[in-house]
């Protein structure tokens, strides 16, 4: 039975791989428990087709991806997010809009996949490895009680996790 609904956002600069790849991994491993979005502060436009390549590896459907700002996210209308992630390290050095409500904030960096150059093989796995980091982190996410922990906690050891 599902308790309740948690909004998360993913926020990378040009939200075009790391951030696209933890939006799909959380709603497939979510379940339905997890409305999950991503966004840059400084948007490419596109989503890379080694992201989307990487989704359908995993098995995770690969529709609906788009590159947006985050200033879709900072407006009245916007959803009142629970959990927001940055998972590069020049986004969570960025002055970041107001967020309504209070979300948890914790950093995820991961390389960035789309920055590695050589062979086509190497790009794929740089992406998959950068998923796999990603999923990990997830998944131990998806364990923590969220129900029962403070927001004090629960940002301490969501820290913890994007250390490991």
């Amino acid at each position: 039975m599902i308790d309740r609904t948690y909004n998360v956002l993913f926020l990378c600069t040009g939200n075009t791989a790391r951030s696209i790849l933890a939006e799909g991994i959380l709603r497939e491993l979510g379940k339905g428990r997890f409305q999950t979005w991503s966004a840059g502060s400084q948007p490419k436009g596109q989503v890379h087709p080694l992201a989307l390549s990487t989704l359908a590896r995993l098995h995770i459907p690969t529709d609906g991806y788009r590159s947006k700002s985050w200033d879709e996210f900072a407006g009245p209308d916007a959803p009142v997010f629970d959990f927001i992630f940055t998972v590069c390290d020049s986004a969570a050095g960025e002055a970041c809009p107001l967020w309504p409500g209070r979300p948890v904030t914790a950093h995820w960096g991961v390389p960035d996949p789309a920055a590695v150059c050589g062979t086509e093989d190497q790009q794929r796995q740089a992406f998959f490895d950068v998923a796999l980091t990603l999923r990990r982190r997830i998944e131990l996410f998806l364990s923590l009680p969220l129900d029962r922990m403070d927001a004090l906690s629960l940002r301490t050891e969501l820290s913890r996790i994007g250390t490991r």
